[in-house]
């Protein structure tokens, strides 16, 4: 059983920058690919990024691509997701999950651009909120 706890949300301007944190016990998390999903209010959870299991590929969603970057920590057990130039509409509570046969692929034929998929464990969110 993995266990994952997201931190690093908070309010920030935009065009600020922020750093969340998924920190996972009970396994090693570069056996799983991990994703990061964020969910507005009224709207459907989507996927942001992801990071394979196999060689640490990452994807984005074309509404981050060039903004957010995902990436592993094996020694600290966690993956971080990196969110610059930040928008309001990037306000949302922000999931990280854990999918040991996980799926991440992108491609501009998927809506949204990226597609991640097979996730066992997820976190109980972090929000984040931009705005002046």
């Amino acid at each position: 059983q993995v266990q994952l706890v997201e931190s690093g949300g908070g309010l920030v301007q935009p065009g600020g920058s922020l750093r969340l944190s998924c920190a996972a016990s009970g396994d090693t998390l570069d056996y799983y690919t991990i994703g990061w999903f964020r969910q507005a209010p009224g709207k459907e959870r989507e996927g942001v990024s992801c990071i394979s299991s196999s060689d640490s590929t990452t994807y984005n969603s074309d509404s981050v691509k060039g903004r957010f970057t995902i990436s592993r920590d094996n020694v600290k057990n966690t993956v971080t997701l990196q969110m610059d130039s930040l928008k309001p509409e990037d306000t949302a509570v922000y999931y990280c999950a854990a999918g040991a046969r996980g799926h991440c692929s992108g491609s501009h034929f998927y809506p949204g651009g990226v597609r991640i998929y097979g996730m066992d464990y997820w976190g109980k969110g972090t929000l984040v909120t931009v705005s002046s």
